[in-house]
């Protein structure tokens, strides 16, 4: 094996190793998820060196150049306000869900709608690249993989379907659920994708053949949401019976019950390390638990309305939140103060995001616009 040359994943943080075996090109990854600003940069590399055999001794001071990188932009100070930068005008019926694709270069957005369409958008110049036709019904949700080479649709049709982004053309169809799907999420290396249903069922699916691997049995009501963690061990689920539930995402068994919500919970999601999971109801509250010991570390407050969605930024340090009183917040999950509302929406909001920076959020509403904000 001959390395050839390091690759820096800032969100989030690890080293991205490009190594050749027999011939052949290959990508392995170091992750370096509780690396903080503050740690012992000549001690990590050690650990590093330890169970890396490829990075040798002449390579020392190349990897703390690197882990220092890492560092300085986790130590980055997170004061950013945004500002909206352009409204899309999407669709003709109902728009139900916008998402941005995840490499950091080129930045699309996807938007899902009633009108039973996927379509693909340039963030930059709202120009539309191609509409994805082939679902029966309302398009409900929808989410890139990883690599930006799919977008996956859920619809009220009882089918996920997975799109190639180059050709336009449809990949697969995934069926088996007997209701609708209302909640979709790629795992990081983008070989498994869950969908959440009105069934009461979530399912773990292999991307490349369409089969369904596991089916996760348990919530007593429908399901809202349902997402990998970074190592792909655990799932998070929200449900209408006011519950978040953790499943080990190799046996599909229930691991642990989040409770506390007066109202259903609408999404969940977790932050890069895994470390926090963030949970948004329809009694108007978000919730911040840690994934260690099932504890609700803080609650944010302030919305006037349910909160549909809910997302950390890249980095972690913030957490964003959709409404149905029309606004979309910004708030510290440490100390759960709303640091920023953004206005503008004419009806509620339903829809939001970050970029893979966490320097721009679109946030998408009933009022049929896209909104991206810097």
């Amino acid at each position: 094996m001959k390395l050839k040359r390091f690759l820096l994943r800032y969100y989030p943080p690890g080293i991205i190793l490009e190594y050749e075996k027999g011939g052949e090109t290959k990508n392995k990854s170091i992750d370096l998820l509780d690396l903080t600003p503050v740690a012992d940069v000549d001690a990590v590399v050690e650990e590093i060196q330890k169970v890396e055999p490829l990075i040798t001794a002449s390579r020392t001071e190349q990897v703390k150049q690197l882990v220092q990188r890492l560092q300085e932009k986790l130590g980055q100070q997170d004061d950013h306000k945004f500002y909206l930068f352009k409204v899309l005008r999407a669709h003709i019926l109902p728009l139900t869900n916008v998402a941005f694709n995840k490499s950091g270069s080129k930045d699309k957005i996807a938007t899902g709608s009633f009108d039973k369409t996927c379509k693909l958008w340039s963030s930059e110049t709202g120009k539309c690249y191609n509409t994805f036709r082939g679902h029966t019904a309302e398009i409900v949700c929808l989410s890139f993989n990883p690599q930006s080479t799919l977008v996956a649709t859920g619809s009220m049709d009882t089918t996920a379907k997975l799109w190639n982004i180059q050709s336009g053309e449809e990949s697969v169809t995934l069926t088996g659920h007997s209701a609708e799907i209302i909640s979709l999420s790629f795992n990081t290396t983008g070989d498994k994708i869950i969908t959440g249903s009105f069934d009461h069922t979530v399912s773990v699916w292999d991307v490349g053949s369409g089969r369904r691997m596991h089916t996760l049995i348990g919530h007593r009501g429908e399901i809202s949401s349902a997402q990998f963690n970074w190592d792909c061990s655990l799932i998070a689920t929200g449900s209408m019976d006011k519950t978040c539930t953790l499943w080990d995402a190799v046996s599909g068994k229930c691991v642990a019950t989040l409770s506390g919500h007066e109202d259903e919970v609408l999404d969940v999601c977790f932050d890069y390390t895994g470390q926090l999971i963030a949970t948004a109801s329809a009694d108007g509250t978000a919730r911040v638990y840690s994934a260690a010991s099932r504890k609700c570390m803080v609650k944010l407050e302030g919305h006037e309305g349910e909160i549909s969605k809910i997302c950390f930024n890249p980095q972690g340090s913030r957490i964003l939140t959709g409404s149905s009183d029309k606004t979309s917040r910004l708030w510290d999950p440490r100390t759960g103060q709303c640091l920023q509302v953004l206005e503008g929406h004419t009806d509620e909001i339903f829809s939001c995001a970050f970029n893979y920076e966490g320097n721009a959020i679109i946030t998408g509403s009933k009022d049929n616009t896209c909104r991206i904000w810097r």
